[in-house]
């Protein structure tokens, strides 16, 4: 494919994945409506909101889990319609689910390759080369911010922060583009929670486009470029650092009547124009 068909109508990248006006019914009850979102390679946006207003019906969408009743989902640019987890990991679509399953009496490297372990020797005296599969988990770990992991511990030991590592860890090694990561529910301390956050900084840095679904506008605010406000299944606000500090972003996530106002103000202007 030429490069040109990676471009936007104003000659920039495309966004690497992209929502424009997409609404998600359950029956007659709109999850979302008319939400759009671009996210670009290198970009982190977090996505904040209450209970209900949309963040898991967003997260469905994009990782092909619900398709839309209206709007269009878009990976460079060309429009797609991922029937299944598996099309849209297909197309470099990465996602970290809140209740991250884990094969607990597995080691963490098996966990790691999930069935593209690496192998050595030719058919039939092929066999699985643990030492590379080890060596390899060791050194992704370490790219999130877990060093010193023994790759070869059963997977049960790991704690909260760390299988999201793990997560993230496996979608940077294996050419995933987009990364989309729905805050776990499980209790984390504080050290377990900064390892997600750092795994978050190491997937921008690797050049990733990533969505963060967050209920906590300070830990948004420490790794987000962007921040989207979801109320009622409609965006209330699309925002940068520049726009909000962490006040600002934790009075509109907390004030539900001000999230409001500045959706309707949001959406007058855009009808004026």
């Amino acid at each position: 494919m030429s490069t040109a068909a990676h471009l936007s109508a104003h000659g920039s990248p495309a966004p690497v994945l992209e929502l424009r006006g997409v609404t998600v019914r359950f029956g007659s009850v709109p999850a979302l409506s008319g939400v759009s979102l671009a996210l670009r390679a290198g970009e982190v946006v977090c996505v904040l909101g209450e209970n209900g207003s949309g963040k898991s019906t967003m997260v469905a969408v994009l990782s092909g889990l619900q398709q839309p009743a209206e709007g269009e989902l878009l990976v460079d640019g060309r429009p797609e319609r991922f029937r299944s987890p598996q099309q849209a990991r297909a197309c470099g679509i990465a996602t970290v689910w809140q209740d991250l399953a884990i094969a607990p009496l597995m080691s963490v490297w098996r966990n790691f390759f999930l069935g593209a372990e690496p192998t050595r020797g030719l058919w039939p005296f092929r066999r699985l080369d643990v030492g590379r599969a080890e060596e390899i988990t060791t050194r992704a770990m370490a790219r999130v911010g877990v060093p010193g992991l023994d790759p070869g511990q059963a997977a049960s030991a790991l704690k909260a922060g760390e299988r999201q590592s793990l997560a993230i860890a496996r979608a940077l090694h294996f050419g995933a583009r987009a990364l989309v990561i729905d805050e776990p529910t499980a209790p984390m301390t504080v050290a377990q929670r900064a390892l997600v956050l750092q795994s978050v900084v190491a997937a921008r840095e690797a050049g990733l486009a990533v969505l963060f679904v967050t209920h906590s506008p300070q830990h948004a605010h420490l790794v987000g470029d962007r921040f989207l406000l979801l109320g009622g299944g409609r965006v209330a606000g699309d925002l940068t650092r520049e726009d909000v500090d962490v006040h600002d972003l934790t009075r509109l996530v907390a004030g539900g009547d001000e999230l409001s106002r500045l959706g309707d103000s949001l959406r007058a202007a855009q009808r004026d124009r």
